[in-house]
C-alpha cells in the first residue's frame, strides 16, 4: 500500500507472519507449525506462542516430543484434552508479564 502526505510518498511494509498449523491425531499425538516459542510446559499444561497468538493445550501426560524454533515446528503427545487461543503475544511490554496478559 502507497501512502502519500503533501509530496512525499511511503511504503507501507506489512509483515507476512509464517503459516500456522495444528493436527491433531486420535487426541494423543500433535504437530504443530508456526511457533515462536515454548512458554511453558508440564505433564498437564503446555503453553505455545505461535504466529496466531498464544496456544494453550491441556491434557495429561503431555510431553514435547520434538522442538525446532528455527522451522517453528512442535511435535507433542500424550492425552489431549483442549486447545485453546488468544491474540495475545508474549513480546515484551514494559510492566506486564504473561499471566497479566493471559487474563485481561
Amino acid at each position: 500500500m502507497i501512502i502519500k502526505k503533501g509530496c512525499d510518498t511511503y511504503m507501507e511494509e506489512r509483515t507476512v507472519g509464517k503459516a500456522h498449523k495444528l493436527v491433531i491425531n486420535n487426541r494423543k499425538t500433535s504437530m504443530v507449525t508456526g511457533v515462536i516459542d515454548v512458554l511453558s510446559f508440564d505433564l498437564n499444561e503446555i503453553l505455545l506462542e505461535t504466529e496466531q497468538g498464544m496456544m494453550m493445550v491441556k491434557g495429561t501426560d503431555l510431553h514435547v516430543n520434538r522442538l525446532s524454533l528455527e522451522k517453528g515446528e512442535v511435535d507433542l503427545s500424550g492425552n489431549i484434552d483442549s486447545v485453546s487461543y488468544s491474540d495475545v503475544h508474549a513480546g515484551p511490554k514494559q510492566g506486564e508479564n504473561l499471566f497479566s496478559k493471559l487474563f485481561r
